[in-house]
């Protein structure tokens, strides 16, 4: 199809190590063949295994199935996830290239990372713990309320090993967090009973049985997301990406905006896009399209940052973008009680208005810094690679198809999968031989391996916060603390939303985005509920500042990626990626401070969605012109901060808001165009026309 990836320069990192070293929610070692190799054989069994029992349901039902399916993931991440602790190069540029620890040397000499012997003890104990519950499951499930000696020690052992596993894939903060909520439920008990925060207490046996003998706990709603639909989703990914649709959706992006000066950066965007139904994360899309991308970018003229900022804001499209969300939309779905397809359509709007503010970035960027065309004489016109390879567009539309046709998003996932399957054939290149599928299958599983881990720790502080009544304490504690600035309903609701806006963000800067809307969704939503924001509302705030933590400074592991790949300043790079996704982080507020905000989720009539829609983009526009700086060219300081004042109050979809920011938009114009005015030539004479001529002409004027 044309294009294919530039090779590392030397002493460049490759993609997949960039995404080893930045992504959250990925394996970090390399194993030997045989490991690997072991390892590929378990994932794809395990595969097979969650597609049989999606036409074939267990008899014992859903917490027997989580067992089986545990039993096997839980160890493998002990094998595929070092133990010792890894700190990013980004983090001490001084070390850079250097592995933290002796045997991590040793290793990486060896050109291996294999387990060690105290791994695979871990992974023995995991099995043997996990498998536990099957030698008699009707008894174990009945003996729930009174466990015995054994089943405490095994509640303990499972719940230490899965602290331990979401460590070695996410960092030490889950599993702190995780081991506070533990201790809360302990000792919750001991605290005065006036506090607001206190509770009856939980023993040790109560706490073990619960969260390790319960449909709660380890055994919850967010392992059940992961076994029932991520895993069926990162299976269609590989599928996908191993087919050729991964390259097809790049060349695509270059092939259709190719010839002017800010199609680089529209290929970008579009990319992210198309290439976030395939790998489903932030930071490996930013990596995946920035060693193709950049070079591109680096010719038209952007900067190291520039490049980087557009690089990390495409990528974290990808977890915004129907029809595969980041993993926390299934969540979303499972906790409304509604099907994955009404999550879809909550996230349409929010994600066209984001997509277009980068839109609008890029071409004020291109005029700013005067970027320049990239043409790729050899490359097929983007007529011809739709008519040759749009078939890769099938699959996707199918999963949405499915669902409207009524049938659940694991079964319409799996027939979409089937039928990438088969559309494989029409190109000899990617056609899913049983060698590929094999593979396939083996990456679909091994890709689930982190999020198992994160879901099933975060699964713990769920249970937590549901049996000690903390959701309900911690949302009286915020609204009161917002009361504190009036008595008045709106200045009440703005202030939750804001308090609830950071303290989502100051979590998703420490843990996983899937980890961050999980806790978000049991202790801050219920403060959103208590002043007057409806279920899917405040759900989808707190989603799309979970995600949004990929972005935001300090930390941003999307926008770091990307500066690892251009070589720009790291935290330069973050803010130039803010400024791209600040639509993003506003537009949440819009859908919660209103009634009309709402129907920006598609809950409204249809008129209401579109004018709605068309006053938030006018917004999103005027906050581009604002952090761009342009405005039907240059725009001064004073047109900026009225395009700043425009944005915030058409955002709030209130009829004297709208005016007064149609108002404010109206005078940054208006001053705008008396400046151009002002500054415009004066129009020339017939002898100053003569004189250019001769100019023209090769004669100086005398």
């Amino acid at each position: 199809m044309g294009r294919v990836e530039a090779p590392p320069e030397p002493g460049q990192r490759t993609a997949d190590e960039l995404v080893a070293e930045f992504d959250q929610e990925r394996p970090a070692r390399k194993l030997s063949p045989a490991v690997s190799g072991a390892v590929s054989v378990v994932c794809a069994v395990l595969s097979v295994f969650v597609l049989y029992a999606i036409f074939f349901p267990l008899a014992k039902g859903g917490q027997y199935y989580l067992t089986l399916f545990l039993a096997p993931t839980l160890p493998l991440i002990f094998l595929t996830h070092r133990g010792t602790v890894r700190v990013p190069a980004w983090a001490l540029p001084w070390r850079r290239g250097e592995a933290v620890g002796a045997g991590q040397r040793v290793a990486k000499a060896a050109g291996r990372d294999d387990p060690g012997w105290f791994d695979w003890i871990l992974a023995a104990c995991a099995l043997a713990v996990c498998l536990y519950p099957l030698l008699e499951f009707d008894a174990f499930i009945e003996r729930r309320q009174l466990p015995t000696s054994l089943d405490v020690v095994m509640g303990i052992a499972m719940i230490l090993l899965v602290l331990e596993a979401c460590r070695r894939t996410t960092g030490w903060v889950l599993p702190a967090f995780c081991t506070a909520f533990l201790l809360y439920a302990y000792y919750g008990g001991l605290l005065p009973y006036h506090w607001s925060l206190a509770h009856g207490g939980f023993d040790i046996d109560a706490i073990a049985a619960h969260f390790y003998m319960g449909t709660d706990g380890v055994y919850g709603v967010p392992l059940n997301v992961a076994a029932t639909y991520i895993v069926l989703f990162t299976i269609f990914g590989a599928v996908l990406d191993i087919s050729g649709a991964g390259k097809f959706f790049i060349d695509l992006s270059f092939a259709a905006f190719r010839g002017s000066r800010s199609a680089p950066g529209r290929t970008v965007t579009a990319a992210g896009f198309l290439l976030g139904t395939v790998s489903g994360s932030g930071t490996a899309t930013a990596v995946s399209l920035g060693s193709v991308a950049w070079p591109v970018l680096r010719r038209a003229g952007y900067s190291k940052e520039a490049g980087g900022g557009v690089l990390a804001a495409a990528g974290i499209g990808a977890i915004l973008s129907p029809p595969t969300l980041g993993a926390a939309a299934f969540i979303i779905a499972e906790y409304l009680k509604t099907s994955y397809l009404t999550v879809l359509l909550y996230a349409l709007v929010p994600t066209l208005l984001y997509y277009l503010g980068i839109l609008l970035a890029v071409e004020i960027d291109a005029r700013k810094h005067q970027a320049r065309p990239v043409v790729d004489d050899e490359a097929l016109s983007a007529w011809k690679l739709l008519g040759r390879f749009g078939y890769h567009f099938l699959s996707l539309l199918m999963i949405i198809g499915f669902m409207v046709m009524g049938l659940p998003p694991f079964r319409a996932v799996v027939y979409a999968t089937a039928l990438q399957f088969l559309l494989s054939f029409l190109d000899s290149r990617h056609r899913m031989t049983p060698r590929r599928l094999y593979t396939a299958l083996a990456e679909g599983s091994r890709s689930v391996l982190p999020v198992v881990a994160t879901c099933a720790a975060a699964g713990i502080i769920v249970a937590v916060v549901t049996q000690t009544g903390l959701g309900l304490n911690m949302a009286s504690v915020i609204v009161d603390a917002a009361s504190m600035f009036g008595d008045n309903a709106t200045v009440e609701l703005v202030v939750t939303v804001i308090f609830a806006a950071l303290a989502v963000s100051v979590l998703g800067l420490a843990v996983p985005v899937t980890a961050s809307f999980i806790i978000s969704a049991v202790i801050i939503a219920p403060a959103l509920l208590s002043v007057g924001v409806s279920t899917p509302e405040a759900y989808m705030f707190i989603f799309y500042y979970s995600v949004l933590s990929e972005v935001s400074p300090p930390t941003a592991l999307a926008a770091a990626a990307a500066a690892a790949i251009t070589g720009g300043n790291p935290m330069r790079t973050m803010v130039a990626t803010w400024k791209y996704s600040l639509p993003a982080f506003l537009v949440p507020f819009a859908f919660v401070l209103t009634d009309n905000g709402s129907q920006l989720l598609g809950t409204g009539s249809l008129e209401g969605i579109l004018w709605t829609t068309g006053i938030s983009a006018l917004a999103v526009a005027a906050l581009a012109a604002a952090t761009g700086g342009r405005l039907l060219g240059p725009a001064g300081p004073l047109e900026r901060a009225l395009c700043v004042v425009a944005a915030l109050c058409l955002l709030y979809l209130e009829a004297a808001a709208i005016t007064a920011g149609l108002i404010a938009l109206t005078l940054a114009v208006g001053m705008r165009l008396v400046r151009c005015r002002r500054h415009a030539p004066a129009p020339r004479t017939a002898g100053q026309g003569r004189q250019a001529e001769t100019v023209t002409e090769g004669h100086l004027p005398s």
